[in-house]
């Protein structure tokens, strides 16, 4: 292939690329504004959690108008659906550079024979794995609905709770782990390269353990500042794009585990 054909295939790859994964996502963004299968949007949901009589730190007690759902099975159904979508508007902006990474080496190794579908396989293998976050985070909220430690509006009923969840997480951030799985996740060639022989499918489920190693203490957060709350969704998603995407990211990740610990022995302590 010639070098200017190899150049027009790479270009025309990432642009279907970037719109697929783009139209993805904005999809998935706009299901979980619109409430994705919820009986309220998450614009109402938003604005419930600051209204008077819910504390908007997810603290405060439950909403006379509101009862604790009733956990049948399509509403079990209906919380994965919306947890799942919810996931894959906040993660999948931050997996593109690694999908598009891998694109432009199977073109270049494979020229015209690379298969069309094959970095949607490795996207579909990075959304399974937050598919089955989806799952553990709904049996999670099962669970603690149950023992009466989260309200009907999906918030954290207990100080005691928050506490643990943001000082968790802050403690995640500092952790080995976390610089490992960040560090895979911010060099796409160096994961490429130890997983080349995987597959596309094995491969994506491989990026997404390593991002699911870095992100699921943050995505925890939710149960504290609100499953459908916008500005958490908003400012999560902002906080892993840059640690993952930004030159200073693993300074950043340090940062708010600081933060975040900070932030949870306040709440300890019954300061905040």
């Amino acid at each position: 292939m010639a070098l200017g054909d190899l150049r027009h295939r790479l270009q025309t790859d990432r642009f279907i690329l970037c719109v697929a994964l783009a139209s993805i996502a904005l999809l998935a963004a706009f299901a979980t504004v619109a409430g994705a299968g919820m009986n309220m949007t998450a614009l109402e949901m938003t604005q419930m959690a600051g209204a008077p009589g819910v504390r908007a730190l997810g603290l405060g007690d439950l909403m006379p108008a509101m009862r604790a759902p009733s956990w049948t099975p399509h509403y079990a159904a209906a919380m994965l659906a919306m947890w799942w979508i919810m996931m894959l508007a906040m993660m999948l902006p931050s997996a593109t550079p690694m999908i598009l990474q891998y694109t432009a080496i199977e073109r270049l190794r494979d020229g015209p024979s690379i298969s069309p579908v094959a970095p949607y396989v490795f996207a579909v293998g990075y959304g399974l794995v937050w598919g089955a976050f989806s799952l553990a985070a709904v049996l999670l909220q099962w669970r603690l609905g149950e023992a009466q430690l989260l309200t009907p509006m999906m918030l954290t009923h207990t100080r005691l709770l928050a506490a643990v969840l943001v000082v968790g997480a802050g403690l995640w951030q500092l952790s080995p782990q976390k610089s490992h799985c960040l560090n895979l996740c911010r060099s796409p060639a160096t994961f490429l390269v130890r997983h080349w022989r995987q597959g596309p499918l094995r491969m994506g489920l491989a990026h997404g353990a390593f991002c699911l190693g870095c992100c699921w203490a943050l995505m925890l957060l939710l149960f504290y500042g609100g499953v459908m709350n916008l500005y958490w969704i908003a400012g999560l998603s902002a906080l892993v794009l840059m640690e993952k995407l930004a030159p200073a990211g693993p300074w950043l990740a340090r940062a708010a585990g600081f933060g975040l610990i900070a932030w949870g022995a306040a709440l300890a302590l019954a300061i905040v």
